[in-house]
């Protein structure tokens, strides 16, 4: 279950971004959706009743692309507009795929592009351009279905969809369950255009201070690596891609099925290693 506040101003568009999020968990782990329930809240007394069916409508065109049908939920009066949906969905033992079996020697590939956080956050103080709001509803409202169908065909060993603590609390997550550290290339990681720019201009939001702020004690930064990249690599993301960890042999098959999914971003960002003193390297 997953569900938040607007970080748009569109109720359609907000719809499709919060039920394409609330899917990922269950493409993470190699799954496919069977159904889900909405999970609402509104302000019936200040908005019209209009604003909730557009954002139901938005989920529900996410849900068709999911092959997911929508079996009913539950809203209830709040100050605030809240929407999300609680999901269920299964996956066969043997795709099973979780995020503390990363081997030593894997690759990582990222499928979507980072910047989401930063740029929600330029939204919200009206400092970007059509073109890159095009771009960050894109990459939120895309489905991870793709990048599951992908793993699934070429036996992934571990994988995470990179949300609220951004791709190193998520890293993290997996370097530890998995007992091993990370080498990470900075100059491989996918970012959404405009997210250098609003990121040296302090346009980044509380939650990715906060992720950066968490990690800052397991995570070794290259010299090269000013403070609004390790920003940056510490976004807080809505709807982010998935991180997934691959033995070398199997990696260009993964890419090339990636491609073929439509997904968009298969670079490949960096290694699973030995555990070391820090959990994570950033070079």
């Amino acid at each position: 279950m997953d569900f938040f506040t607007p970080i748009v101003d569109d109720p359609y568009t907000f719809g499709q971004i919060a039920a394409a999020n609330s899917l990922s968990d269950i493409y993470a782990m190699g799954g496919k959706p069977l159904f889900s329930l909405n999970i609402a809240g509104f302000p019936a007394d200040d908005l019209p009743i209009s604003v909730l069916t557009d954002i139901l409508n938005g989920g529900q065109n996410i849900a068709e692309k999911a092959q997911m049908p929508i079996l009913g939920g539950h809203t209830v009066k709040d100050k605030e507009p809240k929407y999300g949906m609680a999901v269920t969905g299964k996956v066969e033992k043997e795709h099973l795929v979780k995020n503390n079996s990363a081997k030593e020697g894997d690759l990582l590939v990222l499928t979507k592009p980072l910047g989401i956080g930063i740029i929600s956050t330029g939204i919200k103080k009206n400092t970007i351009d059509k073109k890159t709001y095009n771009d960050v509803v894109e990459t939120m409202i895309h489905l991870n279905s793709g990048a599951a169908k992908a793993m699934n065909l070429n036996k992934a060993n571990a994988c995470t969809d990179i949300t609220g603590y951004g791709l190193l609390g998520h890293l993290l997550e997996m370097c530890i369950g998995s007992e091993l550290s990370a080498e990470i290339y900075y100059d491989k990681i996918p970012f959404i255009n405009s997210t250098e720019n609003l990121a040296k201009n302090g346009i980044v939001p509380g939650g990715s201070k906060k992720n950066l702020s968490y990690v800052s004690g397991k995570v070794d930064f290259s010299n090269d690596i000013k403070e609004h990249q390790q920003l940056m690599i510490a976004d807080a993301q809505t709807s982010g891609g998935l991180l997934i960890s691959i033995s070398e042999k199997n990696v260009q098959n993964l890419i090339d099925e990636l491609k073929n999914q439509g997904c968009l971003s298969y670079n490949i960002i960096g290694t699973m290693k030995q555990k070391n003193e820090k959990r994570i390297y950033i070079i």
